[in-house]
Formats: structure tokens, sequence, C-alpha cells
């Protein structure tokens, strides 16, 4: 079966092997194409915040100077990942994960139905975009940022960053702050064209020597495997070869970079494809894109890694994996 399928599949190998020895002048020419961040005011990547929310996000993100809606969008992925009936081992609870305590002092009637309700998302997202502007008022005068001071206050309260001149210098408050404003690069609408990636290369490189491989549901490429993938696997091994660790399932593995448009991606994007195109939640299956519309996927039981085309009805979008963007993902989404 190995052998028929490369032989069927030669003439499409045989155009797109090249690729991994021009990912470099791909990349270095696209360098050059790099635009400024410019101005304006920040919209949201298509695609990156569940459908039913984007209205809501995108309005109460821009409730101060402070917050835009990326980051509103990170809070909320890094503290709930969209989930309305979230609740912590600490008692926070609902999408925006609050405290009652802090609910109550901070939460407002935003859909205007008589009830601050913990559980609505209605309520909840624009009560954390209320609570994050008021915590910006608390610290406008202190040094730094006033996003990144924000956000600080968010983690460790405002007296501490009021007192600390800055972000505090506890490790956790530091790690909540890099994560969010990693995060946003992922929720952000990209202005001008996404950096291209310098570890791309070698995924491409480790995704071409599987070509071939039966595909195993669940699998991580483990002796135990007997060296088999899903979709996922192997892309998180692809990543991991390079020394970015992916979560280990398709639709964390979206949130671990910036989403580039379809005539920007670049080798090495990973390319997503989902049931809902409104809801990345949905998303069911990833490959890596090598150029020229094609993908090196593990498609489905009883087929083997291979090319596949990328401009399919189910084609959400794509990510350009990061370093930072791969750490900033929430714990839960750990491999």
């Amino acid at each position: 079966m190995r052998k028929l399928w490369v032989g069927m599949t030669a003439g499409i190998a045989m155009g797109l092997c090249f690729i991994g020895l021009l990912v470099i002048g791909v990349y270095t020419a696209a360098s050059n194409l790099l635009g400024g961040a410019g101005g304006g005011s920040v919209g949201l990547a298509k695609g990156a915040v569940p459908d039913q929310y984007q209205t809501l996000v995108q309005k109460w993100g821009n409730l101060c100077p402070a917050l835009n809606p990326a980051i509103l969008a990170a809070q909320i992925y890094s503290e709930s990942g969209w989930n309305p009936k979230a609740v912590s081992p600490a008692d926070a609870r609902g999408i925006a994960q609050f405290i009652p305590g802090t609910w109550d002092a901070h939460a407002i009637d935003a859909n205007g139905d008589g009830r601050k309700d913990i559980w609505d998302p209605q309520d909840a997202i624009p009560s954390a975009a209320v609570y994050d502007c008021e915590l910006s008022k608390y610290v406008k005068d202190v040094p730094g940022d006033l996003s990144d001071n924000m956000l600080a206050s968010y983690n460790a309260g405002s007296y501490a960053v009021i007192q600390h001149r800055g972000i505090p210098p506890y490790r956790e408050t530091q790690g909540y702050v890099h994560s969010i404003r990693t995060l946003e690069k992922s929720f952000a609408r990209p202005i001008g064209r996404v950096a291209p990636s310098r570890q791309a290369a070698g995924a491409i490189y480790y995704a071409q020597e599987k070509l071939g491989t039966p595909y195993l549901w669940g699998g991580d490429g483990t002796t135990e495997d007997n060296g088999r993938f899903d979709c996922s696997g192997l892309t998180k091994a692809a990543y991991e070869s390079v020394g970015i660790t992916l979560p280990r399932v398709a639709n964390d593995q979206w949130n671990a970079g910036p989403h580039p448009k379809r005539d920007e991606l670049l080798p090495g994007d990973l390319v997503f494809f989902a049931n809902d195109l409104k809801d990345p939640r949905s998303i069911h299956h990833v490959g890596i894109y090598v150029g020229g519309g094609q993908m090196i996927n593990a498609p489905y039981t009883g087929a083997v890694i291979r090319f596949d085309k990328i401009d399919m009805p189910d084609y959400i979008g794509a990510t350009r994996v990061t370093q930072d963007g791969a750490k900033a993902l929430p714990a839960g989404s750990a491999a």
C-alpha cells in the first residue's frame, strides 16, 4: 500500500520536495515584505473568537485606552476557554471566571434584563471589560505600559502595582502579563504581514520524513504507536523537533501564534479545518502548509501521511506558530 501511494503521488512530491530547500529563501523574501504595525484600532482576527461572542468582545474591548478587543479575548480564552459554565477550584465562575465577591462589587447588567448574571456571557464579558478599565484608572499614573500595569493589577492587585511602580516582581504576575500580551497577538487582526517563523523549515523537514506513515487515531509517533500519528500528533511532533511544545489537540494549537491571511501563508504555517467556520472550538483537523496550496497531513484512519490541498470548504484559517505563542497557552491546553 505504501509503495502504491508513493507512486501515485510522486508527481506531487517531486513538485513540492524542493520547498524544504527553499524555505529560508522564502522567509528572506517575506521579511522584505513586512510592513510596520501602523495605527488604528485593534480588530479581531477572522475566526479567532467564537461568533456568538465576537460583537461583545469587539464592542467592550474598546471601553478604555488600556484595553483592546484582542486583550479582552486573550483574557477570556485564558480564563475559561470560552466556556460559560466553567468553575475553578477557587470557585471562579462563568466565562470570565469571576470570584462571587468580585462579581458583586464590579458586575454590570449589560444586557438590560434586570439581572447581573455571572453565568451569562452577555453580562460577564462586559463586566470583565469594566473591571479591567477600573483597574487601569487606579494605576494610570504608574510608570510603564498602562495595559501591562492593568493586567498586573488584575493578577496581583492595583496596590502591588502602585507599590512597585510597575509590574510587581512576582513570577506569577509577570508570567500572566507576558502570556496575555502574547495571546493578544493570536486574537488581533494582523496589521501588515505576519513575521515569518524561524523554526518552520525544521518542522516541515520532520513532516516530510513521515510521508507514507499509516494514520493512527491518537497516535503520537511513539514506539507504542509504531511510529504512527493522527493529525495533531504529527504537527505537535514536527514542532517539538525544533524545540516548540504545542498542545496535543488541534483546536488548542490554533492559538499558538498569529493568524496570517490565506494569501500570506508561508511554509510551516499550521492550517486548520472546522465544522463551524465561525467557531474555532469546532476545529477537527490540522496540517502543515508546504506551499503551492498543499499541506502535509495525517488525514484519517486507513490513510497515510500525505500531501493534500488546503482549499477545502471547511478551511477556517492558519496559525504561524511562535515559541512565545505556544508557551502562553493556558495550562489546561498543555500537552
